[in-house]
């Protein structure tokens, strides 16, 4: 899995050991160490599916139930989208992780002159309710929970999912659709944002505010420590800024007189397994008991399911390489090892080609039996947290848990994370390290099998099959969006996007407003241009 450093004498041995979250590992761990971290059995570790929940969120773990596993999918067109999600579930797969075009996630329509070349390239195209029913034709919404892997918009995609759900036949309070809905992340690690600081949390306070009366079974937002990660943050900065983001969220909510016990049992994470094993499991295990203890402590949080730290571990994108691309299997087995190894309750993979290309239906069907063999046949399901009480494991999560910690600190002494995104603080601070990250790569610090150890020349590389773009996709779609607007009742359209308009102006709750635009057919760039036109959109602030 690489990615600490390994410092050697002449002879090849190793001399000292660095992991990326700055901690130095020992050759050799007894006792001693965890009496000279502090640890307590009680306090730190506990019986498994009891607090803090270091060892399990359940008290059998994987044995009462194996994690869901969710492959990200989605390309082309609603149509095509349905087929992948089909032969997904079809091969096992228990839930959905939809992924959407640059276009949709900016909140453009397919046939705005500004997306040209970019409808359905790298996820489903979308521009009305139309499209969701073609995408989840025949998927049984009351079993089958979906991510929606989107921020900026997020909102209008769980608007148009509840709206999907009902034309189906599935009442609001039977289905689970989980928004990224992390803007904040957005900005500091993707740069798929729309609206100013401000007015984009009160979009995420929005479906958190709305989800708890009308769709208690959803997840109104993911926090998505995974994309800060591989923007360049290190393990703990991924947690830490994850931690702080949700804290900025829980303020928002509560500002609206909701009390935290009501809400964050729905707060849901997307993290990243991409590093060296042993840091992503101490990772893991610490961040498990800190989100219990920092809810109970800091929020007065006391219905025991509220303080469970839920959310997909998975992906590890980074650790892909273009060199030697067959590698990336073994990587990706590893990193679903550590995922579960870690207690993760959901896990999505990263395929092979993903380097490369969108994934090809052979990739996917890998990464789904890389889980699966993991789940059924090398014993991963055996019994609870298989590492607790190794001084190793459990020093190492101390650590890891002293380093986030220190890290929240420093945002908490810039005035939290709404302030130190607005100010273009974390940016900046990723941005560094990545770079510093990346020259490490290249000088060798980082050892990287293929890329700059155990190379091989270019001609020698296997050919990967690429996922060809289709330019009748576009076609298909801008079609689509024409008859719909034909065939539509143009004045319900209108009347629902002034309704809009007027609801946002009057500071009330966007949602409900939403789920009417959907229902009426109003496209994703009509609802966003109206949330354009009041909240107008966000100068990034310079990083260099």
């Amino acid at each position: 899995m690489g990615v600490a450093r390994y410092i050697k004498d002449e002879k090849d041995a190793i001399r000292d050991v660095v992991y990326q979250s700055g901690i130095r590992i020992k050759s050799s761990y007894s006792p001693r160490d965890l009496e000279e971290v502090g640890f307590d059995y009680a306090k730190d570790l506990g019986d498994p599916g009891e607090y803090p929940f270091t060892r399990s969120l359940h008290p059998l773990g994987y044995r009462s139930r194996a994690w869901t596993t969710r492959q990200y999918t989605g390309f082309g067109t609603p149509a095509e989208t349905n087929q992948r999600f089909k032969l997904m579930i079809s091969h096992g797969q228990t839930g959905l992780n939809v992924a959407f075009d640059l276009p949709t996630q900016m909140g453009y329509d397919s046939d705005d002159p500004r997306v040209v070349g970019e409808v359905g390239r790298v996820g489903m195209a979308v521009d009305s309710l139309r499209d969701f029913e073609v995408a989840f034709r025949g998927i049984p919404l009351d079993r089958i929970g979906s991510g929606l892997t989107i921020n900026a918009v997020a909102c209008i995609m769980l608007a148009m999912y509840q709206a999907v759900a009902e034309k189906s036949g599935y009442p609001a309070d039977k289905i689970s659709a989980t928004p990224q809905n992390d803007i904040l992340k957005e900005m500091i690690g993707r740069g798929a944002w729309i609206f100013p600081v401000d007015p984009a949390v009160r979009l995420v306070g929005d479906a958190i505010e709305y989800a708890v009366r009308a769709l208690p079974r959803c997840n109104p937002v993911s926090i998505c420590g995974y994309h800060i990660r591989e923007s360049g943050a290190t393990p703990a900065q991924e947690i830490a800024y994850a931690f702080e983001i949700a804290k900025t969220y829980i303020a928002e909510v509560q500002g609206r007189g909701l009390q935290p016990d009501e809400f964050v049992g729905s707060f849901s994470f997307n993290l990243n397994v991409y590093g060296n094993l042993w840091e992503q499991i101490a990772k893991f295990r610490a961040a498990r008991k800190l989100w219990a203890r920092m809810l109970k402590d800091e929020f007065g949080v006391t219905q025991k399911k509220n303080l469970f730290l839920r959310g997909l571990f998975g992906g590890g994108g980074s650790g892909l390489t273009k060199a030697q691309p067959e590698n990336n299997i073994m990587r990706s087995a590893f990193y679903a090892l550590a995922a579960a190894l870690s207690g993760a309750q959901t896990t999505a993979l990263c395929s092979f080609d993903e380097a490369y290309t969108i994934p090809t239906p052979r990739a996917a069907l890998l990464s789904l039996r890389t889980l699966e063999l993991l789940m059924d046949e090398v014993g991963l399901r055996d019994t609870v947290d298989p590492l607790a009480g190794s001084y190793f494991i459990e020093t190492l999560t101390k650590q890891m848990e002293e380093r986030i910690l220190a890290e929240m600190a420093d945002v908490q002494k810039i005035g939290g994370m709404r302030r130190a995104v607005a100010l273009g603080h974390i940016q900046r601070k990723v941005s560094q390290q990545a770079y510093e990250f990346e020259r490490g790569i290249q000088n060798g610090d980082y050892i990287k099998v293929g890329v700059n150890k155990y190379t091989e020349d270019v001609e020698d590389q296997p050919d990967v099959e690429l996922h060809a773009y289709d330019e009748s996709w576009a076609v298909q779609q801008i079609d689509g969006l024409r008859e719909l607007r034909r065939a539509r009742d143009n004045r319900a359209v209108s009347r629902t996007l002034n309704d809009l308009d007027q609801g946002i102006r009057s500071g009330r709750n966007v949602m409900p407003y939403l789920v009417d635009c959907c229902r009426a057919y109003a496209t994703v760039g009509e609802m966003a241009g109206v949330l354009r036109q009041v909240f107008g959109e966000w100068e990034e602030p310079s990083i260099f």
